[in-house]
């Protein structure tokens, strides 16, 4: 059987990269799949360029029974396909054998909000007076800027962490945020975010910030950009302290900020440009996620119920 020449593999990795401006971890992720696939059809004897959809459905199948989750080989069957269009588009193959490979059925899984009072018991619950005893940082005025923020613009922690002061607009109350893919969008600032804002850059001046580190808004004590897990650490912290037994994580302020979002009546496509959703359907979960406060709504003041009460 003959093997995938590199220069077909690392055409594949330049196509994702450029072309599908997709973000080094998801180019990994798709390289990996890729290796999985030609590692089966390597101990099967079938050649990539001659392999059939019953192939590739058997593919499918062996995965399913080593205990692959249907979610992550939707993500496998995602990469194969955008293979295979790569092969048809650099005419190394004619037709693409995947056009009707189906990706399996997922389970949607709603995601995990905290209420309004809730987040407003972590934000109280962030001690303004708390101080770095080496650096004499003020971590508390770090903290509130971070979930102001998170709650206020539905920002990615990705996003918040590689917050630059550069692209902030306290005047014009915007920050410009580079999202998945390098696709850039400009998200308004609300005015408790800018007032924590300020307070933190007064408080980061007094560490002695490293090298090429100064332009990153967020910074550790010992002055350089936070990573993501600090602040799932410092999140899971003040959950804690304010007393939430919910399982949470940055991204589930994301979650609250566009749920609240339509609770209140925004626009689903405002929603899905605020959170730099490519597609519209990624941004309808949070239909279903309010479907309880509709219910309530209608329970409270359609006619036919509110005659009953």
């Amino acid at each position: 059987m003959p093997q995938i020449s590199k220069s077909v593999i690392e055409g594949y990795r330049v196509y994702l990269q450029l072309e599908r401006s997709m973000s080094p971890n998801t180019v990994e992720a798709y390289m990996h799949d890729l290796n999985t696939l030609l590692g089966y059809f390597e101990t099967s004897s079938i050649d990539y360029k001659e392999a059939t959809l019953e192939d590739f459905k058997s593919f499918v199948e062996a995965l399913s029974k080593i205990g692959i989750s249907a979610r992550s080989r939707a993500r496998i069957i995602s990469g194969i396909k955008a293979f295979y269009k790569y092969c048809v588009i650099d005419r190394i193959l004619k037709t693409d054998p995947t056009e009707l490979l189906e990706l399996p059925k997922i389970p949607q899984y709603l995601p995990s909000i905290l209420s309004i009072q809730e987040i407003e018991k972590m934000i109280d619950s962030i001690d303004l007076t708390e101080v770095d005893k080496y650096s004499k940082l003020n971590l508390g005025d770090r903290n509130r800027a971070m979930l102001e923020i998170l709650y206020g613009s539905g920002v990615r922690v990705s996003e918040l962490v590689g917050m630059r002061i550069s692209d902030i607009n306290l005047t014009e109350r915007f920050v410009k945020i580079m999202g998945k893919g390098s696709k850039e969008r400009l998200v308004p600032l609300s005015e408790a975010a800018i007032g924590a804002i300020k307070n933190w850059m007064i408080a980061r001046n007094v560490i002695e910030i490293k090298y090429r580190q100064e332009d990153f808004l967020f910074l550790n004590r010992r002055g350089s950009r936070m990573s993501r897990e600090m602040v799932f650490i410092i999140i899971k912290k003040l959950a804690e302290k304010a007393g939430i037994v919910k399982n949470i994580s940055p991204h589930t302020f994301r979650h609250s900020f566009a749920t609240h979002m339509l609770e209140n009546g925004a626009n689903l496509r405002a929603i899905q440009q605020l959170l730099g959703h490519s597609s519209i359907t990624t941004t309808e979960i949070y239909t279903h996620t309010g479907v309880a406060f509709l219910r309530e709504e209608i329970m409270r003041y359609h006619p036919r119920n509110r005659n009953r009460n």
